[in-house]
Order: C-alpha cells, then sequence, then structure tokens
C-alpha cells in the first residue's frame, strides 16, 4: 500500500515539473515582449516594483518608457494612484511625439494584476481629437457663411419695405435679395451634397458611364456662367470612353471644376474639358487661362470653405464647398483628384479615377459640341 502510494507521488510530482516544462516552453516562444512590440497601442507590464518587464515599440517611441522605468511623470501619477486606490484608473494627457512633434492625445489606464504587478495601456486618440476639431471647425464654417446671406436677405427686405414710394429703389433691393437667396439655396444645397457625399455608400448608385455624356452635361450647365463672364469653354474625349461610376456625382464633380475655371478666369479667356484613359485610369481635366494659384493656396484649395479670392467667390455665387465636393467624389470612386497652377498662367485640374473598359486610340479624339 506504501510502495502504491509512493509510486503515485513520484508520478504526480513528475508530471507537475513536465507540465511547468511545457510552460516555460510556451513563455520562451511567444516572448511577451515579441507579443507586445508590433501594438499600436502604448502597453507597458510592470512588475510589484512598478519595473518594466516588457512594452510596446509604441510606448518606447512616444517616450513612455525609458530602460526599466515609466519616463512619463504623468503616466507615473495614473500608476500611483491605481495602487492607493486598489482599483484601476484612467485619464487623458496631451504629448507631443518626439519623433515627428506632431501633438498626441493619449488615453491612459493602469490595470491592476493578481500578483501585485500592473499593466498600463496608452491608447492613441489622436485621430478622434483631430475629428473632433474637423467638426467644430465645420459647424463654425457653416454658422459664418449662413449668417452672411441671411443678414442680407433680413436688410434688403428691410430696405425694400422702407422704399415702397420709389419702385425702381424697390425693384433694385428685389434683385439683390433673389441673388442672396439663390446664395443661400445653393449654399445649403452644396452642404447637403457634401453630407450625402461622407455618408453614403459610394457603390451604391455606380454602373457604366459614358464619359463623353459626362462632359456635355458639365459644359452644357456652365454655358450660361460663361457666356456672361465671356470666357470660352471647349471639350474634347476619347472616343468610347467609359467607366463605372455614379453618373450624377461625376456631372457634379466636373461641373464644379469648370465653374471654378470661369469663376477664376477674366474675360476673355479659354476654358478646356477634356477626358482621356491613361494605364488603367480615366483622366478628366479642366485647364483654363485665369489667374492661377499660389503654391500657398494649392495646399488648402480642397478643404471646406477655404476660398482662394473670397470677394471673386462671392461674387461668383461660390460657396467655398465645390472643390471639397470634387475630392468627396473623386474619393468615392476610388480615384483622387490633383491641380498644377501657376499665377497669372492658368490652371489645371485631373481628376483621375479607375477604368471601366478598354477605349480607342487616344490619338483619336472628338470634339464635343457646345
Amino acid at each position: 500500500m506504501l510502495g502504491a502510494g509512493l509510486a503515485a507521488l513520484v508520478l504526480w510530482l513528475l508530471v507537475r515539473r513536465s507540465a511547468r516544462r511545457v510552460a516555460g516552453q510556451i513563455v520562451n516562444r511567444h516572448h511577451l515582449g515579441e507579443i507586445l512590440g508590433p501594438l499600436r497601442a502604448a502597453v507597458v507590464v510592470l512588475s510589484d516594483t512598478d519595473r518594466v518587464l516588457a512594452c510596446s515599440d509604441f510606448a518606447k517611441s512616444i517616450g513612455m518608457v525609458r530602460g526599466s522605468s515609466i519616463a512619463l511623470a504623468e503616466v507615473q501619477q495614473v500608476l500611483a494612484d491605481a495602487r492607493v486606490q486598489h482599483r484601476t484608473n484612467e485619464a487623458e494627457m496631451r504629448l507631443i511625439e518626439p519623433s515627428t512633434g506632431a501633438p498626441l492625445l493619449l488615453s491612459v489606464r493602469a490595470v491592476l494584476l493578481s500578483n501585485d504587478g500592473a499593466v498600463v495601456i496608452g491608447e492613441d486618440r489622436s485621430a478622434d481629437l483631430r475629428f473632433s476639431q474637423t467638426r467644430r471647425d465645420f459647424v463654425a464654417n457653416i454658422s459664418h457663411e449662413l449668417k452672411t446671406p441671411i443678414g442680407a436677405i433680413g436688410l434688403l427686405a428691410e430696405a425694400a419695405e422702407a422704399a415702397t414710394d420709389d419702385p425702381e429703389a424697390v425693384k433694385h433691393f428685389l434683385k439683390k435679395l433673389i441673388a442672396e437667396a439663390d446664395r443661400l439655396n445653393e449654399l445649403v444645397s452644396q452642404i447637403i451634397a457634401l453630407s450625402r457625399l461622407q455618408a453614403a455608400d459610394s457603390s451604391t448608385d455606380a454602373r457604366t458611364v459614358v464619359v463623353a455624356d459626362v462632359i456635355a452635361a458639365a459644359v452644357s450647365r456652365t454655358r450660361e456662367q460663361a457666356e456672361a463672364a465671356g470666357i470660352s469653354v471647349s471639350s474634347s474625349v476619347q472616343p468610347g470612353l467609359t467607366l463605372h461610376g455614379d453618373a450624377e456625382q461625376l456631372e457634379t464633380a466636373l461641373t464644379n471644376l469648370v465653374q471654378n475655371a470661369i469663376a477664376y478666369s477674366e474675360r476673355g479667356a479659354r476654358v478646356a474639358v477634356s477626358g482621356q484613359e491613361t494605364v488603367g485610369e480615366v483622366e478628366l481635366r479642366v485647364s483654363d487661362t485665369g489667374i492661377g494659384i499660389s503654391d500657398a493656396d494649392q495646399k488648402r484649395i480642397f478643404e471646406r470653405f477655404y476660398r482662394v479670392d473670397a470677394d471673386r467667390s462671392r461674387a461668383s455665387g461660390g460657396t467655398g464647398l465645390g472643390l471639397s465636393i470634387v475630392k468627396h467624389i473623386a474619393s468615392a470612386h476610388g480615384g483622387d483628384v490633383s491641380v498644377w497652377s501657376r499665377p497669372g498662367q492658368g490652371s489645371t485640374f485631373t481628376l483621375r479615377l479607375p477604368v471601366q473598359s478598354a477605349a480607342g486610340d487616344p490619338a483619336d479624339r472628338e470634339e464635343v459640341p457646345r
């Protein structure tokens, strides 16, 4: 009986030792540092004396860890408070990323472990911060842009009412009032269009689009504006050119580019609209011989409500949203939009979109009548 019991005890010890050996092999094979290293979050594992046992590369890159210690005083405080309170502690802190100098919003959480160790997790919330700032700026810009025509409509209505004994003055004020109402309507329409673009599934209305039809529609929609400004608009397209997308959105994008070219050109200038296939792409170009755009302005022209010349834009009924809408439409179609420009020489905007099917020889081009 004693021999059987002793044998069982020896067997139990051998199994336990074997299990420990296997566990050790697993830990060695998947070293904690190698697991944490690739993580985008700042993760630090600490001993009961707050000595760093392992950490992610991101924790090192932002200066959270130096050697075997937590280097940031703010993070040290979060951990110390967690130990004092015997519970998980959280805080947000703003840092500067050493490698890029970019602002960093870090959501830090210190979690205590059963063996008196701890894990500190820092989540990068910088993208959320940028989104919130963009949203605040957008709301502020909308408020400002709406305030101008709404205020003008009120003043003009009062002026027309006060001039009831002067029919010519009333006619003058009403003409301006209609212009401001049209501007307000255009602004609201473009805000709605931009919101829909940002929220919609880009593939919802995708179908085969004939590029010649898109160009012809854009030229037609801007004909009256071009004639009033004394600017000639010509167009050409590669025969048989098609792509996969939303025809209405593409017409809007091209119309916005042509309207922009007309608005920033002097009387007698020329605007050319073209479409052709390059390697795997369809290029839609709008070129003008207008006033051009400086290098500094080129970096910002696709931002919402940004205007190169605010007075010229308002005079032409511009909302400051046209190029932003173009950018969103290009992105929704898996493409992009770029600009080349020189002050005094003119500008060329190019929409590059994935091609739908093979087209004819680029050298064989047909003129599209205005």
